[in-house]
């Protein structure tokens, strides 16, 4: 099948690389037209393990090309998928649908026959309507089906996830063709029995919001028990390991730290609470959920100021792990930006090292000096701070670490390294919902 994919951010390359390593011909158009030229020269927009390679490998072989000339790209497509951003609009925390209707709009005008076009990007209840309404008014002349298809990547682990998947949502309005069409896109993960699921076009909708705001609430429920842990004096991963054997509930995503981040949950929880606004069916327990998360991540940075004894002022705190979680270079709504600022509100000196972020860290952190290596950042420091739990962290050496530093203090808030390991390397420890956590 010929496929189309508009936008080359995160899941617009990947969707459209996964596709192509299915044996899909697929086009991924955008209108950056460096963006373009330099996924074809093989360097990435994103940081995501083997992409490149997948890129790279289907792009020699012919089954996946780019291109900025979208007219061109969606020609005798059998379905034409919309990967653009849906960032917070600025005022009310609405999602910004402008990328998707501009694309919308180009997509239906550029027709020359009947298509399924298909929404990705991650967008709210209703947002199908509105591209169905679009394309019945510039060519009622056309059968052209609309789709939501939401995606349910991890960064970090997107590839797998999209070959791999729990399950597959389509929502269509019940239109035979529709449904052929994505039986046929998806058909290569039959040999994996991945669940495709049909649903009516706003359910599925609704359903990527949902996921996202409820693996949002483990996390914030979590953090808050770690809070509680330390007040009483019990142990967070006991706890979280105590409730997440339990199979009703799981232990994903139940795992204590600074707050969650990134592209997806911030902009989605909060977009989920001004859909249930506008239709008077408020969601309470999600909009407590988008406040304690905004109020953790700076709470975070008084954790430190706290471990350095109340006093960060002529200090230097090394913070590694910049990235709001492994595996990605992805700084948005990243932890680490309200622990800096807090941090040199304080008057603290921060330095930072994280292995694929500090290039996009440094212009939004600019008074944090960027160093080589996890052992470089803390050389001289008056406290180390695990924020971001990369695979280079978990085994570091220690007693190096503290005997370079002029104050060994260890914030661990990912809670990798066992206090006693820690104490035993010399370190005074504070941790998240435990001992050796500052009280």
């Amino acid at each position: 099948m010929k496929i189309t994919m508009i936008g080359t951010g995160y899941v617009g390359l990947v969707s459209g690389a996964c596709f192509a390593d299915f044996g899909h011909d697929v086009v991924c158009v955008d209108k950056d037209a460096g963006k373009i030229a330099a996924i074809e020269a093989g360097t990435m927009p994103i940081y995501e393990p083997g992409l490149d390679q997948l890129v790279g490998t289907n792009a020699a072989a012919g089954r996946l090309t780019f291109t900025t000339d979208l007219p061109e790209g969606v020609k005798g497509a059998d379905a034409i998928f919309i990967a653009v951003g849906t960032p917070s609009r600025r005022g009310d925390g609405h999602a910004d649908l402008s990328y998707v209707y501009a694309a919308a709009k180009e997509i239906v005008e550029s027709l020359d026959g009947p298509a399924v076009i298909v929404t990705k990007s991650t967008v709210p209840v209703g947002t199908g309507d509105e591209v169905e309404r679009i394309a019945r008014e510039l060519r009622p002349d056309l059968d052209i089906q609309v789709v939501s298809n939401p995606e349910f990547l991890r960064e970090g682990a997107a590839i797998g996830d999209f070959k791999r998947p729990d399950r597959v949502v389509v929502g269509t309005t019940g239109s035979e063709r529709a449904i052929s069409v994505m039986s046929q896109v998806y058909r290569p993960l039959n040999l994996n029995q991945a669940p495709l699921m049909f649903t009516g076009r706003r359910t599925a909708e609704l359903i990527k919001y949902a996921a996202n705001a409820f693996l949002a609430t483990k996390i914030t429920f979590i953090n808050e028990m770690a809070d509680l842990c330390e007040a009483v004096g019990a142990e967070v991963q006991d706890v979280s390991r105590g409730i997440g054997l339990d199979k009703r509930i799981g232990s994903k995503f139940l795992h204590a730290g600074p707050g969650y981040g990134g592209s997806c949950f911030p902009k989605d929880t909060l977009a989920l609470v001004k859909t249930g606004q506008d239709y008077d069916a408020p969601i309470r327990i999600v909009e407590t959920v988008v406040q304690v998360n905004d109020l953790r991540k700076r709470a975070m940075g008084r954790k430190i100021v706290k471990a350095l004894g109340g006093e960060a002022r002529g200090k230097t705190v090394a913070l590694l792990g910049v990235t709001f979680k492994p595996n990605t270079d992805d700084m948005r709504d990243a932890p680490s930006l309200a622990i800096v600022q807090a941090l040199e509100d304080a008057g603290a000196k921060v330095v930072a090292y994280d292995p694929e972020g500090m290039d996009v860290a440094a212009p939004m952190m600019p008074g944090v000096t960027m160093a080589g290596s996890a052992y470089k950042a803390a050389s001289g420091a008056d406290a180390l701070v695990l924020v971001t739990e990369w695979d280079a962290f978990r085994a570091l050496d220690l007693k190096r670490l503290a005997s370079s530093m002029s104050a060994p203090v260890l914030v661990d808030l990912r809670n990798i390294y066992p206090v006693a390991e820690a104490e035993a390397a010399g370190f005074t420890v504070t941790r998240v919902g435990g001992k050796g956590s500052a009280a």
